[in-house]
C-alpha cells in the first residue's frame, strides 16, 4: 500500500514539474529570442539554463558584448520567471512534501531582489571587460582592411571651398596664392582642378615656369588667370619658349612676358608668329621695334586683333594722325593699341579742341593719351583759372604736356601752378 502511494506521489510530482516547465517555457522563449539578437557580444553573462529534469540553474554563456539593455531584459525575465515558480511552488507544496525523499531537490530559487542584484554585479563585470576593448587599441592589417568609412567629400558643390580640405591639389594652390573664388566662377574649371594630381600635373608645370625664370610669387597670379596652363603638355610649353628665344627675346624678357601675360604659352608657334608679323607689317616697324613693343606689352600676342585694328582706324580717320605719327605714338606708348576707344577719343577731344594742342605736340608727348581724363581736366582748368594755361613751346611760361600729367599734385602746384596744394583742393570742389 505504501509502495503504491509513493508511486502515485512520484507520478504527480513529475506531472507538476512538467506543468511548471511548460508555464515557464514561454518566458524563456521570449528571453531566448532577445539573447539571439545580442549573441554577437564578446563578454560572459549569466543566463538561466534549462536542464533535463525541468529545473533551472545558473550557467555561463559566451557572448560578444554586453549592454545596459541586456541587463534590463535579464532583470525583467528573471523576475517574471521567479514569480511563476513561486506561485507554482505554493500551489504544489503538498506534492513536493510527499516526494522530497525520492527527488533530488535543486538549489532554492533566488528571490527577485537577489536576481536583480546578481544581474547588476554581472553587468558591472561585463562593462569592465568591454572597457578593455579601447578604440585606441592596435588592430591587425586584416582587420584594418575590413573597416569601411563613408566618403566625406561632397558629391556636388557650387564652391571649391568645400573640397579644399580634402584635395591636396586645391590646398597647395591656395598656398601658392591662387584665388579659387575667381576660378570657380568660370565654367568647368572647378571640375578640372579637382581631377588634377598635384605631383603629376601641377608640380611639373611649376618647375618648368621656375626654370624659365618666373618668380615663385607670380605662380598664383598666372594660375588664377590661366588655369589651363596646368593641362598643357611640357613639350608644347618648351617649344613656345624656344620660339620666343629664337626671335631674339632674352631669357629675362621671356620670363617677364610669361609673368605679365599668363596666356602667352597657351598659343601655338604659328599663332605667335602671325601676331608678330601683323604688328611689323601693319605699323611698318622694324624687327627690333616690333620686339620692343611686344616685350613691353606681351598681351598684344594673346588678345584679339579686332580691337587693335579698330584703334588704328580711329587714330587715322577720327583723330587725324598720319601713319608716321601713329607709328611714333605706338612705339612710345604701346597701350594706345589696347586702350578703350571712348576714352581715347575723349582725351584727344579735350586736348585738341579745349586745350588747343596741335597734333605734332600730342605726337611729341604721346604719354598724355594714356593719362586719366579727370586729372587732365582738373589741372588744365586750374591753370586756366590762374591764367597760366600756356602749352606752346614758342611762347614764354610754356608748360610741357608731359609734366602736366606726370607730376604729383604737390609738385604740380609748386612748380607749374605756383600755388598751394590747399588752393588746388579747394578749386577741385568747384568743378
Amino acid at each position: 500500500m505504501i509502495l503504491k502511494l509513493m508511486t502515485m506521489a512520484s507520478t504527480c510530482a513529475q506531472l507538476c514539474l512538467r506543468c511548471r516547465s511548460h508555464l515557464c517555457s514561454k518566458t524563456l522563449t521570449s528571453m531566448g529570442k532577445y539573447y539571439a539578437q545580442v549573441r554577437h557580444c564578446n563578454t560572459v553573462t549569466k543566463v538561466l539554463t534549462k536542464i533535463s529534469n525541468g529545473l533551472f540553474m545558473w550557467g555561463n554563456h559566451t557572448t560578444l558584448q554586453t549592454s545596459l539593455r541586456w541587463k534590463q531584459h535579464m532583470c525583467y525575465y528573471s523576475d517574471l520567471t521567479a514569480k511563476y515558480l513561486m506561485s507554482e511552488a505554493k500551489e504544489d507544496k503538498h506534492t513536493e512534501d510527499l516526494v522530497r525523499t525520492d527527488v533530488v531537490c535543486p538549489a532554492p530559487l533566488l528571490p527577485t531582489r537577489d536576481v536583480v542584484l546578481m544581474t547588476e554585479n554581472q553587468v558591472s563585470f561585463d562593462l569592465d571587460a568591454v572597457a578593455e576593448l579601447s578604440a585606441l587599441e592596435e588592430i591587425t592589417d586584416e582587420e584594418a582592411v575590413g573597416i569601411s568609412s563613408p566618403s566625406v567629400v561632397p558629391p556636388a558643390s557650387t564652391s571649391l571651398r568645400d573640397y579644399v580640405d580634402k584635395s591636396e591639389t586645391l590646398t597647395k594652390l591656395v598656398q601658392l596664392g591662387v584665388n579659387l573664388w575667381k576660378l570657380e566662377q568660370r565654367p568647368h574649371v572647378g571640375s578640372m582642378l579637382l581631377r588634377l594630381d598635384f605631383n603629376k600635373d601641377v608640380a611639373p608645370r611649376l618647375l618648368f615656369l621656375k626654370e624659365v625664370g618666373v618668380e615663385d610669387s607670380r605662380f598664383g597670379y598666372i594660375i588664377t588667370r590661366n588655369p589651363f596652363i596646368l593641362t598643357e603638355s611640357l613639350e608644347n610649353l618648351q617649344t613656345r619658349v624656344n620660339y620666343l628665344k629664337s626671335k631674339k627675346f632674352s631669357s629675362e624678357t621671356v620670363a617677364s612676358m610669361v609673368s605679365r601675360a599668363p596666356y602667352l604659352l597657351n598659343f601655338n608657334v604659328k599663332r605667335l608668329d602671325n601676331r608678330l608679323g601683323f604688328y611689323q607689317q601693319q605699323l611698318g616697324l622694324s624687327t627690333s621695334n616690333t620686339r620692343n613693343i611686344v616685350a613691353r606689352l606681351p598681351r598684344l600676342l594673346c588678345g584679339s586683333l579686332e580691337p587693335i585694328k579698330e584703334n588704328l582706324k580711329v587714330c587715322e580717320i577720327e583723330l587725324g594722325f598720319k601713319a608716321n605719327e601713329i607709328q611714333h605714338i605706338v612705339i612710345a606708348v604701346p597701350k594706345v593699341l589696347t586702350a578703350n576707344k571712348k576714352k581715347l577719343t575723349q582725351i584727344f577731344d579735350f586736348l585738341h579742341n579745349t586745350m588747343k594742342v596741335p597734333h605734332y605736340l600730342i605726337t611729341k608727348f604721346p604719354q598724355v593719351l594714356n593719362t586719366k581724363y579727370l586729372r587732365l581736366r582738373e589741372r588744365h582748368c586750374f591753370l586756366e583759372y590762374l591764367g597760366k594755361a600756356q602749352y606752346d613751346p614758342t611762347l614764354p611760361n610754356y608748360i610741357s604736356l608731359d609734366r602736366l600729367v606726370s607730376l604729383p599734385d604737390e609738385t604740380f602746384c609748386t612748380d607749374l601752378a605756383l600755388a598751394t596744394l590747399e588752393d588746388f583742393y579747394l578749386f577741385q570742389k568747384t568743378l
